[in-house]
């Protein structure tokens, strides 16, 4: 059944409101635009009239349909233009002074059964609707940005809203074709409750010179499917009003975490708050502006001027999923692969699981069968690490224990060339404990491959303070040959993408135990609002609950913050068996195979 909601007033035209005004405008509303700034009104109109000719050029509409659409959005500079509206959404400034006198304006102008919607992604609704001579009609209506593109909405109700105004909004949110999804007032609702911590650890991150901009972007893109890195995401949202939702964000829960870190308030107090001053964390062409130009803080190569060393042949030891899939990738690129298992019947099954990845490339058409034949020539099988005698590059991918870690590496030592590089591929182990059980701890290195390894393009580089500067650009050299992106970390707990990572999954268990939001919902926010490839959810049963709880107690263990301990749920969930996908249960249950 349509909602009454015909006639909608949108105040504020920056790019949010303009963004809503449009999706009102095409989905049948009279639109009322209202702006102080008659330059944010011409630039509304223009965008509506940019959009929806792209549309007619695309096919989507006609210009008939267009026209239309042009017609239900009128725009003015006087808040009086909103008398006549249904619903008013507000998408001003995030400051409670702004936004409390525009609700006390808007009590004397709009109907007594019109709805007041903020937009607001930091403030309290509740101390927003206490500013109403009728609060019961207040709530939050928090689009995402682009507004025609992103899918979710998330509907705040506080402890004052009537049931009858959430639920006549919720049902305009799917007339838009919009996911709406039910949550309660606290700073940061779901999304952004998600989004902004794991934003600042990336900020706080860069801040410490741990990593280079462009590497930790790269990192969560090409790691985690990401479609932005945090740093961009931040110029894009504005590092002044990440800066507003996070100290929302802390005041609330005085969580360290979302604690703004230190560049943050730099930068905006510096006038530097992303793509709409032209430079934040990047430069840009200038304000408003998409596109990067370089600056000063371009860093150059990492590796510096070291000469790498020669790589023909690479050891890889371990017969499981990631070392068969690493013996796949340096195969493919044409080197000669020892592939050593405990046994030789395990090695066997190990290539033989590069064998099938190899037929559904086949299969697929991306390679041909002359290409796999020759991959396969260049694994050999075997039973022994003794095999590794020759090889110019060892990668271990055995299990995640330091002290089997350990032990291999004092094998490693004994048995490969002077001059051989040794490489771990531990996802959340010091690298230096394992170069350390070696007599050689400086051609020690880490090779964080993730999984798949024949699909992801991303390997993190953990160099250790013992490792020389000729390994480090070895490692890098050998990465760009087998078609993969490097990125350059220190040896410290979760390197960049799980460091990131693994503390938004953490807050997203904590959401459901405190009966915030359910699965379902925390999962289609971070997809449908942040255009995250899988919810928390999904991806924790994916990885493991087990191997999820290991990292989350080493991030903890390596920075001490008390907002980085497990959430029980997550422990209480491992004790009893409950690991995932593998064994049929986690978060969620599914069908045993």
């Amino acid at each position: 059944m349509d909602t009454p909601l015909r006639t909608i007033a949108v105040v504020g035209l920056g790019t949010m409101g303009t963004g809503i005004a449009e999706v009102l405008a095409r989905a049948g509303r009279e639109v009322i635009g209202i702006d102080i700034s008659d330059a944010a009104a011409r630039r509304a109109v223009a965008s509506l009239e940019a959009s929806t000719a792209r549309a007619v050029q695309r096919e989507r509409i006609t210009e008939e349909e267009r026209r239309t659409v042009l017609a239900r959005f009128r725009t003015f500079s006087d808040l009086q233009a909103a008398a006549e509206a249904e619903l008013v959404i507000e998408v001003v400034p995030e400051s409670y002074e702004i936004k409390q006198q525009l609700f006390r304006a808007l009590d004397t102008i709009v109907s007594p059964t019109a709805i007041l919607a903020t937009g607001t992604n930091a403030l309290s609704v509740t101390r927003l609707a206490a500013e109403s001579s009728h609060p019961e009609r207040v709530l939050g209506l928090h689009f995402f940005n682009p507004a025609p593109a992103m899918k979710l909405v998330e509907v705040v109700s506080s402890v004052l809203t009537a049931p009858p105004a959430v639920a006549t909004v919720t049902a305009l949110a799917r007339e838009l074709g919009k996911e709406p999804v039910a949550v309660g007032d606290r700073p940061g609702f779901v999304a952004d409750g998600l989004l902004f911590g794991y934003l600042n650890q990336a900020a706080a991150m860069y801040e410490a010179k741990y990593a280079s901009r462009e590497d930790i972007d790269a990192s969560m893109r090409l790691g985690c499917g990401l479609p932005m890195g945090p740093l961009a995401l931040l110029d894009l949202i504005g590092i002044d009003t990440a800066r507003t939702v996070l100290e929302a964000m802390y005041s609330a829960s005085q969580d360290r975490l979302h604690a703004p870190a230190s560049i943050l308030k730099q930068l905006s107090d510096a006038g530097l708050s992303g793509r709409k001053s032209g430079r934040g964390f990047y430069s840009y062409e200038g304000p408003g502006s998409a596109t990067v130009v370089s600056d000063a803080l371009t860093p150059r190569d990492s590796a510096g001027s070291a000469t790498g060393r020669e790589i023909r042949s690479v050891g890889v030891a371990g017969s499981g999923t990631m070392a068969s899939g690493i013996a796949e990738v340096f195969a493919k690129a044409g080197y000669d692969v020892v592939l050593a298992a405990r046994s030789q019947e395990k090695a066997e099954t190990a290539k033989s699981r590069v064998a099938k990845s190899l037929s559904r490339s086949v299969d697929k058409g991306r390679m041909t069968a002359e290409a796999k034949d020759e991959a396969l020539a260049h694994i050999t099988p075997a039973d022994s690490l003794d095999a590794f005698a020759e090889v110019d590059l060892a990668v271990e991918a055995v299990a995640e224990d330091l002290e089997v870690k350990q032990q291999l590496f004092a094998t490693l030592d004994k048995v490969c060339k002077p001059g051989a590089v040794l490489a771990t591929t531990t996802s959340s182990l010091p690298v230096v404990a394992c170069a350390r059980a070696t007599s050689r701890p400086e051609d020690v290195i880490g090779m964080h491959f993730f999984n798949p390894a024949p699909a992801m393009k991303l390997v993190e580089v953990v160099r250790t303070v013992l490792t020389s500067d000729d390994v480090h650009a070895t490692v890098r050299e050998v990465c760009t040959k087998i078609r993969k992106h490097p990125v350059d970390c220190g040896d410290r707990a979760g390197f960049i993408v799980n460091a990131l990572l693994f503390p938004y999954l953490n807050n997203a268990i904590k959401m459901v135990e405190e009966h915030y939001a359910t699965l379902d919902d925390i999962d289609a926010a971070m997809k449908l609002g942040g255009g995250y490839p899988m919810g928390p959810f999904e991806l924790l049963d994916v990885v493991g609950l087990d191997v999820s709880l290991a990292i989350e107690r080493v991030l903890h263990r390596e920075f001490r913050d008390p907002g980085l301990a497990p959430a029980p749920l997550l422990e209480h969930l491992v004790a009893a068996g409950c690991l995932g996908r593998k064994t049929g249960r986690g978060f969620r249950e599914y069908a045993r195979r």
